[in-house]
């Protein structure tokens, strides 16, 4: 009679990278349709463009490493890097800024450290600032979502590859800075809070446009704490940690900084909360350690939001926190099981 003998583990894994990654990429899901809704086709070419490039890379490195390629390319984190990166950038950003900022965020900030598990700072928030501070004209031809005008199929790839838009249209009339960039600029201008807030930039609790965006991300975000791919650490420290700061100085003074809510739903926070600062990668690993830094990351992009010389400081936030991780793990280890006080 012939018997079937396996090797341990007899239980096949559930949290492995494939399926984590996958279950990430799901929850963005509403995120990225959303995005579409509101900015049009740029956002499904950005994330086409970053993909192929991002895929491509990985194997040429891996290649070049003398490493196994189908494996890691088919993990999944070249390609959430990818889609993370994409819906950052502006939808009607040239297809040689987003090689440029996947390419740097694959070669980079992934292999130049050894690849997955051993990159220091989260890859997707370094392509982020390179293309930002290295191109800060074309990061910000971002479609105006309150107009409700987009762009065909057509004229979108002609402005992305190849630089032309409709003779009957400008593409200065159709773009806009974001919310927080716009807010940022009024109030160097001596506008008021109060004033700004009758604008189109405003929404009924965050940005026009950016707010839905916002509340689509939450709901992926609440997806992964239930799935159990996340823990609420993290998110909910940088979330409470943003709120409770533009809190206290919208207080202190309403006049001069933005509602807490504003800040909340404007922007990057809510991908910065649930998708990019609880990468198992770059985030500290024990529990104290992540809420400090959930907290830090929160409380940093306030700052950078309010006094730096950037309107959305999640990526910056996420990237010096990455700096700390090293030594808050170090100082919040738990307690050994059994360990005598000295």
């Amino acid at each position: 009679m012939h018997f079937n003998n396996t090797s341990s583990p007899f239980l096949e894994p559930q949290n492995d990278v494939t399926i984590i990654m996958r279950r990430v990429i799901y929850a963005l899901i509403p995120g990225v349709i959303c995005c579409f809704i509101l900015f049009g086709w740029g956002v499904f070419f950005n994330i086409i463009i970053a993909s192929v490039t991002a895929l491509s890379c990985e194997a040429l490195i891996l290649a070049l490493r003398g490493r196994a390629i189908a494996r890691p390319l088919n993990d999944g984190s070249a390609l959430l890097t990818a889609i993370l990166l994409a819906i950052a950038l502006p939808s009607l950003a040239p297809w040689w800024l987003t090689v440029t900022a996947t390419a740097f965020a694959i070669i980079i900030a992934k292999h130049l450290y050894g690849g997955l598990g051993y990159n220091p700072f989260n890859p997707a928030m370094i392509g982020y600032v390179v293309a930002l501070i290295s191109f800060p004209q074309q990061m910000t031809q971002w479609l105006a979502p309150h107009t409700g005008l987009h762009f065909s199929f057509s004229e979108t790839a002609a402005i992305q590859f190849l630089g032309k838009t409709p003779a009957t249209l400008q593409l200065d009339s159709m773009t806009m800075a974001t919310p927080l960039d716009a807010l940022k600029t009024q109030l160097s201008l001596s506008q008021t809070i109060s004033e700004i807030s009758t604008t189109p930039i405003f929404g009924i609790f965050g940005g026009a446009g950016w707010e839905w965006i916002g509340l689509s991300f939450l709901i992926g975000g609440c997806w992964l704490l239930f799935m159990g791919v996340i823990r609420w650490h993290i998110p909910i420290a940088m979330l409470l940690g943003l709120f409770l700061t533009a809190m206290f100085f919208h207080t202190i003074d309403s006049d001069t900084y933005s509602p807490p809510l504003f800040h909340l739903f404007s922007g990057g926070a809510m991908l910065g909360a649930f998708f990019i600062a609880t990468d198992p990668v770059t985030a500290s690993t024990t529990n104290r350690g992540r809420l400090i830094y959930g907290a830090g990351i929160g409380i940093l992009t306030y700052i950078i939001r309010t006094w730096g010389g950037y309107p959305d400081g999640v990526a910056f936030a996420v990237l010096l926190m990455n700096m700390g991780v090293p030594t808050i793990d170090y100082y919040t280890q738990p307690r050994v099981l059994g360990a005598r006080d000295e």
